[in-house]
């Protein structure tokens, strides 16, 4: 029985949202919970985040070089169940080294889930004519940090840190359900619809080491407020103590995101509104160092939140469209190169932060990396203005 294409995206929406929303940045909110807790250097805390980065950066490496036709569902449902498990054994030790596994292997599944959900979902989107519909399967990631936002947020008060990491493995155990049944790999049509429908034409696969590039300045940039914004906010005296619910807001301005974006882009270009993007997330990274007050703190989170999926959805469907035969192992490519740039920025972020006491040298730098990334795609825009001559 062939499904309706929106079950395929509903699942591929909760498959994001327990992969990546949960087993991957719930990181972010329960970090300044487990340092007080256990007593660690802001050093280890972006090593940590950058081993689970070194588990995306290889998962989108593999997930690049295989052929996974034929097994991408059987490979999605694995990887969403390695997910949960990470999650939970998060909870279940206070060892340094093993939170190093743990945090590597959440990456590398859910690097797997994000190529594998992408490219089953685009490409049965693709074959009915609804790529429209690609920004509400990213909203999947907004969604997860909304949802762990809150419960670590709620959970802090109820329980240690520990029963916080199973309560979310728990959340992502219910999480996993729909994804499990609705996100399955369909038999290439022999026609496919014509999507293409944009006001501004594509710029050819020539283009896409320049796509590819700014991406992966991209993942260096943005990384470091998508790991240290409550830690950096956890430093603002007025937060008294409440800082994780600037993650809270980061979810829901990431929800509806990239729908917004989709629809921008559809109608102003992919390239133009991937630039726009760009230069609004350098704005919200920088603002905390610039204006460190809550609503500094709460501008920035928003823009970030705004931003971040928004950007990863229109790259992903941008290389989708150029590269459509090879969705699979372009979008792993993308994946890989974003991959490598969010294994470095907490590293060096939190080196630079045990050195100067602040995050603000990190902030700057970041905003600067990612308006360079915005910069190399300047050359789309060159592109499509020569092909409407």
């Amino acid at each position: 029985m062939t499904r309706h294409p929106m079950f395929h995206v509903l699942g591929g929406v909760l498959a994001l949202s327990v992969a990546m929303g949960i087993g991957r940045f719930a990181y972010t909110p329960m970090l300044p919970f487990m340092q007080k807790a256990v007593h660690f250097s802001d050093a280890i805390s972006g090593y940590l985040a950058s081993s689970n980065y070194a588990g995306y950066l290889l998962g989108a490496v593999l997930a690049g070089i295989f052929s996974w036709q034929g097994k991408r569902t059987v490979f999605l449902r694995l990887s969403l169940s390695v997910s949960v498990l990470s999650t939970a054994c998060m909870g279940l030790t206070d060892s340094v080294p093993v939170w190093f596994v743990l945090r590597f292997l959440s990456g590398l599944v859910s690097a797997f889930v994000f190529v594998l959900s992408s490219s089953i979902v685009l490409d049965v989107l693709a074959s009915r004519g609804k790529m429209v519909w690609s920004g509400i399967l990213y909203g999947g990631v907004g969604l997860g940090i909304m949802a762990s936002g809150l419960l670590v947020t709620i959970g802090s008060t109820l329980w240690s840190w520990e029963g916080v990491w199973v309560a979310l493995a728990v959340m992502g155990v219910a999480g996993t359900v729909l994804p499990w049944i609705w996100v399955k790999e369909e038999a290439p049509s022999e026609a496919p619809t014509q999507t293409n429908n944009q006001t501004s034409p594509l710029p050819s696969s020539k283009w896409l080491p320049w796509l590819i590039a700014a991406y992966g300045l991209e993942g260096l940039g943005y990384i470091v407020t998508g790991t240290f914004i409550v830690a950096i906010t956890d430093q603002i005296p007025a937060f008294a103590g409440h800082a994780v619910w600037v993650w809270t807001l980061v979810g829901l301005a990431a929800a509806p995101s990239c729908i917004l974006w989709a629809a921008l882009a559809k109608r102003r270009g992919y390239v133009r509104m991937l630039i726009v993007s760009m230069f609004l997330q350098a704005v919200g990274i920088v603002l905390p160092a610039v204006w460190p007050t809550p609503l500094g703190s709460s501008i920035s989170a928003v823009l970030f939140g705004a931003t971040f999926m928004g950007i990863t959805s229109m790259a992903t469907t941008l290389t989708r469209q150029i590269s459509p035969t090879q969705s699979s192992r372009m979008i792993g490519i993308l994946t890989a190169v974003y991959g490598l740039g969010q294994m470095l920025g907490p590293t060096g972020a939190g080196l630079l932060a045990s050195l100067t006491h602040n995050y603000n040298g990190a902030l700057w730098g970041a905003a600067g990396v990612v308006l360079l990334g915005a910069c190399f795609l300047g050359t789309g825009i060159s592109y499509e203005q020569k092909e409407k001559r």
